[in-house]
């Protein structure tokens, strides 16, 4: 059991059990939510990034189907190392989904193809 001498968060001496390690109930939480932050920084700003793509994918995409130049969804800030799934087809086709929206890089390299996912897609 190790014992410490001074708060974790604040520094201050601590009074009490000697495996105490914050001096009271805030320092305790302060140090933990601080920690906790910094360790799911990588999840939240992942799922930030998704949700911005979804939001991205739903605005240009009301009807179901639709094609978009590449370069319109880049300059929204659409990154495409991001996605949740991909769904392949019979004939071979990669689509990468944003939650229920996807999406499928055409052949020209110049356009997207954006879709909302369908039953037959789970």
């Amino acid at each position: 059991m190790k014992s410490y001498e001074s708060c974790l968060q604040c520094g201050e001496k601590i009074v009490g059990r000697i495996d105490k390690k914050f001096c009271d109930a805030q320092c305790r939480n302060s140090y933990n939510n601080k920690t906790k932050r910094e360790n799911e920084k990588l999840i939240n700003d992942t799922n930030r990034i998704l949700r911005k793509n979804r939001i991205i994918l739903k605005q240009f995409n009301p009807e179901g189907k639709t094609t978009v130049r590449k370069e319109y969804l880049t300059k929204l800030g659409f990154d495409f190392k991001f996605h949740t799934h991909t769904f392949v087809t019979y004939s071979g086709i990669h689509y990468k989904f944003c939650y229920e929206y996807g999406y499928f890089e055409l052949e020209d390299g110049i356009k997207v193809l954006i879709v909302n996912e369908q039953p037959y897609m789970k």
